[in-house]
């Protein structure tokens, strides 16, 4: 036993001896190594100055909702309800009580926003990039996209030397994200959307021809509405025929008392054969109209002319019915336009509420300080390894120095090193010859 301890006190101490050792030799070149420390000191100032500084731009956006109302029946009672706790947890998950973040990071990671945003900003050019593929791969390295597995909320963080378009290319992301949801959106209420869109331009065209239709028809024929045009014409055919039998009557009486060559004799008469002429004129001919014209050309008749206000009482039958046609269809098309219409703008109202919106927790903000690079730290550090390194190589080559000539290892080494140095020297010089 107390052999052993022997044994094990000079290993003891022989450690701080060995430090001992090794802290005199690096004091013995503290001016070396101050100096080295030094330029370090300088360097890594330099360096830390030189990197451009970066700045960062973050925005959190909840993705939209889209469980069912089962799963949110589910949920709250995972929260409210102890016992169901389990149950609902376990529900939720099946069911999607959380959004799917990771389709939305997904959707902010894909290439066709990424194609956006460096055409938008022209990364290509503020990359210093010749390929598209590389600039991609820059900006996915600027930016960094992270969700919350328990609330689901996505960070997004944009690095950037100039703030403001730090800020600029965050709000992009959430823009095009927004672009991207809606073009992508398939629900029923869009694909309703569009069928009624299309429906109803279609019934636009039916209802405008419809009219022009009418109104050609109603332009030819002196027909604006026939049942008033009916009740007037009845009612003034019936005054100018009240008309021509009190006329007639007097005629009688004038005849009697003053002969047929009077002169009031002969103005009634005249007064009478106008009155025959417009009741004959309002009533018109009951012949057939051509059937390559319905238009109110009734002069080979002999009821008007071509000028006639309106159509002969005699022939209104007869446009009744092409009229009846067009104004059916005109009111037709109308109604359809009309039921239509209220269904395209509800459909809107659908497609507006189906269409997922992000909302924006933290919009992004133009960063005030830099982020990278810690100066401090980037100095400290450099010099902290310049130092180190020294010192290190201070220790190796007075080790280096100790090891006897004769030692298989040491000669095995400069061996090796020679052979290398030998070939590096040939290398060279046939580099040089050859240029």
């Amino acid at each position: 036993m107390t052999s052993s301890l022997k044994d094990i006190a000079p290993v003891v101490v022989s450690a701080p001896a060995d430090w001992l050792n090794r802290g005199k030799l690096l004091w013995l070149h503290r001016r070396m190594l101050t100096r080295v420390t030094a330029i370090a000191l300088a360097v890594s100032l330099g360096i830390a100055f030189v990197i451009p500084r970066q700045y960062k731009s973050t925005a959190s956006i909840m993705p939209p909702d889209q469980q069912g109302s089962g799963a949110m029946l589910l949920a709250a009672l995972a929260g409210h309800s102890g016992g169901l706790g389990g149950l609902g947890s376990l529900a939720g998950g099946l069911l999607g009580a959380h959004t799917n973040t990771a389709l939305y990071e997904s959707l902010l990671e894909s290439g066709t926003i990424a194609n956006h945003l460096i055409d938008r900003f022209d990364l290509q050019k503020v990359y210093h990039s010749r390929y598209r593929f590389t600039t991609a791969r820059r900006l996915a390295r600027m930016t960094r996209i992270a969700d919350d597995k328990k609330s689901g909320v996505i960070t997004i963080a944009v690095d950037d030397t100039d703030p403001v378009r730090a800020r600029d290319l965050t709000q992009a992301y959430l823009d095009e994200l927004n672009s991207l949801l809606t073009r992508t959106s398939a629900s029923s209420a869009r694909q309703e959307r569009i069928f009624i869109e299309s429906r109803l331009r279609s019934v636009g065209v039916d209802l405008e021809q419809a009219q022009l239709a009418l109104s050609e028809f109603s332009s030819r024929n002196s027909t604006i509405d026939l049942k008033e045009q009916t009740r007037g014409l009845v009612d003034a055919g019936a005054r100018v025929q009240g008309e021509l039998m009190v006329e007639q009557s007097g005629l009688q009486s004038l005849r009697q008392i003053y002969g047929d060559g009077n002169i009031r004799v002969r103005e009634t008469e005249a007064r009478i054969a106008s009155l025959r002429q417009d009741l004959q004129k309002m009533a018109g001919t009951s012949a057939p109209l051509a059937a390559t014209d319905q238009t109110a050309n009734y002069s080979a008749a002999g009821a008007e002319d071509k000028g006639a206000l309106y159509p002969p009482l005699r022939q209104l039958p007869r446009l009744a019915v092409p009229y009846a046609d067009l104004y059916r269809r005109v009111r037709v098309q109308e109604t359809v336009f009309e039921l239509l219409t209220q269904q395209f703008e509800m459909a809107r109202i659908e497609e507006a509420k189906d269409i997922p919106v992000v909302s924006v927790i933290d919009p992004p903000g133009i960063p005030e300080r830099k982020f990278f690079p810690p100066r401090l730290l980037l100095t400290l550090l450099l010099t902290f390894l310049a130092f180190a390194a020294t010192a290190a190589l201070i220790l190796v080559r007075q080790h280096w120095r100790a090891i006897d000539q004769c030692d298989p290892r040491k000669a095995f080494a400069i061996e090796v090193f020679s052979t290398a140095r030998n070939r590096l020297g040939r290398i060279v010089r046939t580099r040089q010859g050859a240029a």
